[in-house]
Formats: structure tokens, sequence, C-alpha cells
């Protein structure tokens, strides 16, 4: 084999596993957070970072600095795999356990609330990177007392709704469920767990039943989301990658969380139809279906009831293929240049010499 045949040959297979890294690089970036009813986090963006109006996000302010608001898409945990109880301790579920978020954990009786009612709801999650993945939804128990820290017993034990792949509308995921009957101040927790990935996001949504809004003064103020032009101001402030990310993403401050004891044979209790591709097989939940690969119509939402009136996500399968192409465009281009640039080098006697 000729020199310049061995160089293109070398440069070809140097350059092919960036054909390869496209198809890993391309879906990696989720974010989001509830909009209806409106997240914590969403509601003091929306206040201002700088000068929130409520007391409440003040407080936030203080205890965890402005950042946690401008990355108000960012609450996660990397490397969750389904394992929210075991990874999330008792008092942080609002921040999932990340330092950054803490004054979204602050145990106050005036959060900024919504609304709400019981019955057959629409609900609202800004999808600023969207993803195949499920969604949870928990209600607070009768009897929830926001000036206590909010532990994991003091939700329901199950969803009152579960979606998988919900639809997308101007950029929001939109699904419906049955809301329970509740009276007073209460709380809504979301769970949206990738299932193209072991990472997770949280939410916590402050709600009001009834005309009794649970508080001690009779006075909190109702919530609002953040406008689309309110978000594209503070989005040069944001770190949150929306690129993708890997195991460890320090943009939003969830690292890779230590494992959990009894998760290396793959036990994920109470976790159903979630398959992780890129993560590492132990995370994996026993009995996990097959789903992110899946090119079918994706399966209607479950809430209690059995309705079933949910479309297709908006994620988009041909991303990861133009990337291959690409960048396996870039290597063969390379290889050309190289091999060109090589037959200039060498002496004219010398390209017929045997």
């Amino acid at each position: 084999m000729t020199a310049r045949r061995t160089a293109t040959g070398v440069v070809v297979l140097g350059l092919a596993p960036l054909a390869l890294a496209g198809l890993t690089a391309a879906p990696a970036a989720a974010h989001g957070s509830m909009t209806d009813p409106v997240s914590r986090v969403a509601a003091c963006y929306a206040e201002g970072p700088e000068s929130p109006d409520s007391a409440a996000c003040k407080a936030a302010v203080a205890a965890g600095g402005t950042q946690a608001l401008y990355d108000w898409n960012g609450v996660n945990i990397a490397n969750a795999a389904g394992q929210h109880r075991q990874l999330i301790p008792d008092g942080t579920l609002c921040g999932a356990g990340n330092d950054k978020y803490k004054g979204l954990d602050l145990a106050r009786a005036d959060w900024p609330s919504s609304p709400m009612t019981s019955g057959n709801r629409t609900f609202r999650y800004k999808g600023t990177a969207p993803h195949r993945g499920s969604f949870e939804l928990y209600v607070t128990k009768d009897g929830y007392d926001p000036a206590k820290p909010l532990k994991w017993s003091d939700l329901e034990e199950k969803p009152f709704l579960k979606v998988t792949d919900p639809r997308m509308e101007n950029g929001d995921y939109v699904f419906t469920g049955i809301v329970p009957n509740k009276s007073g101040r209460h709380l809504i927790y979301s769970i949206w767990q990738r299932s193209d990935s072991p990472e997770a996001f949280y939410t916590c949504s402050d709600v009001v039943f009834g005309e009794d809004n649970g508080t001690v003064d009779g006075a909190v103020p109702e919530a609002s989301a953040p406008t689309d032009e309110e978000l594209a101001a503070g989005a040069d402030k944001s770190s949150v990658e929306h690129n993708g990310h890997g195991d460890d993403d320090a943009s939003t401050g969830a690292g890779v969380t230590d494992a959990v004891a009894g998760t290396a044979s793959g036990e994920q209790p109470g976790q159903e139809d979630v398959n992780y591709p890129e993560a590492n097989s132990a995370a994996v939940p026993a009995g996990a279906q097959d789903t992110a690969q899946d090119a079918a119509p994706a399966r209607a939402a479950q809430p209690a009831g059995g309705q079933q009136n949910l479309a297709e996500t908006g994620g988009n399968g041909t991303t990861p293929y133009l990337a291959i192409g690409g960048a396996a465009t870039l290597a063969i281009g390379a290889a050309v240049m190289f091999g060109t640039a090589r037959r200039r080098a060498v002496p004219s006697s010398g390209r017929h010499s045997r």
C-alpha cells in the first residue's frame, strides 16, 4: 500500500468516530418546568430574579441566589434512572437535593400559588429542550402543612396522573388528567423522567383548591408563568446547557449522584415503561420495556379513570442521522484534502517509480 493511501485511510478511520458521536450527542439535552400550574421556580423567575415581588421569592433568592431563578428549567438529577425517592432526601424535593436550588425548599405558607379545581384539568410543561419521557404528577395528602419541610410521605402514594410522550403545543408539553378532590392549600409535585437517558427533572407547584387558601393571614399572591419575552430576556444569564450534556452536568449543578444501595442488580421498585440506552445497564429498571427506539405512535396518557387522549411527542428522530451524515462528510472531505496535499508533495518522478 502506498504512503498516500495509508495516510488517507488513517484520516478516514481517525475521523469516523465523529460520525458516531453525532448519534449520541444530538438528542442529549432535555430541560423544562411546569407552567400550568406554575412551578415555584418559574413563578419566582416571572417576578424578576433580581428583585422579586413576593416575600417567598425574596427569601428564595436570599437563600440560594439569583442564578437558581435564571436556571429555572434545570432542576434535575443527571443519573436519576427512576430512583427519585432514594436519591432526593426529605425536605429537598423542590430543589431535587441540589444545593443551588435550596431556596425552593423553604417551608413557607406564602409561596405564589395557582388556583386549582378537582376533576378533569389540562396541564402545561414548558419543554425548552424536548425529549421523550414520562411525566408523573403527585398531589399532597389531606392535612398537608406548607409551613413544614416537604417530605415524600406528604405526597399521595401514587401519582394521580402518569403520561408517556405527551404532545407538544407551542413549546409546551400538554396533557390532561383527573385531579383528586382536595380543599385548601396543596402542592403538586411533578417528575419528568427521560426514557432515553437516566436524567430526570422535578417541579413543585403550589396550588389552592376553593376559596380557602390555607394560610394564616389569608393572603397569598397568585403565581404567574413567565412570558416568552421574559424567558428570552434572561436567557443570556442562564447557565443551563441546551445543546446536550453527559452524566455530569456542571452547568445545572446536577452531577452524577452516588449509587443507591441495592441497585446493582437493576432493582428499581415502582418504575415501569422506562428504558435508558445511554445509561449503564445496571441502572435500567427490571422488566423495563424498550420504548426509546420505538418509531410507532407514542402511548397515550394513563390518568386516573383510564383516559387515553394524548398524542405523540415532538422528538425529532432524524436529528442523529443528520449529525452522522454531516460528520461522515467531514471525515471524507478531510481525507480527500489530505490525499490531495500528499500527491502534490510527492515529486513527479517518485509517483511513477516502482
